[in-house]
């Protein structure tokens, strides 16, 4: 017996698409509003994350300030 490929078909994936875009769920998000969500979302874009050389700098630094 062959397994069923799993995924879903052009057609339903045109369906979806056209629905989303229909809903446009992107207009109603507000992105973060408090500072501490703002200074979170802001680390997004780093590759390496709280490993990399700029967190670990900064990391650093707080800690100095800390003492």
């Amino acid at each position: 017996m062959r397994r069923q490929r799993s995924g879903w078909t052009q057609e339903r994936r045109a369906r979806q698409s056209a629905l989303v875009r229909s809903w446009r769920p992107w207009g109603r998000s507000t992105g973060p509003r408090t500072d501490e969500g703002k200074a979170r979302s802001s680390l997004n874009a780093w590759k390496h994350g709280a490993r990399s050389a700029e967190a670990l700098r900064e990391l650093d630094m707080a800690r100095e300030q800390l003492r």
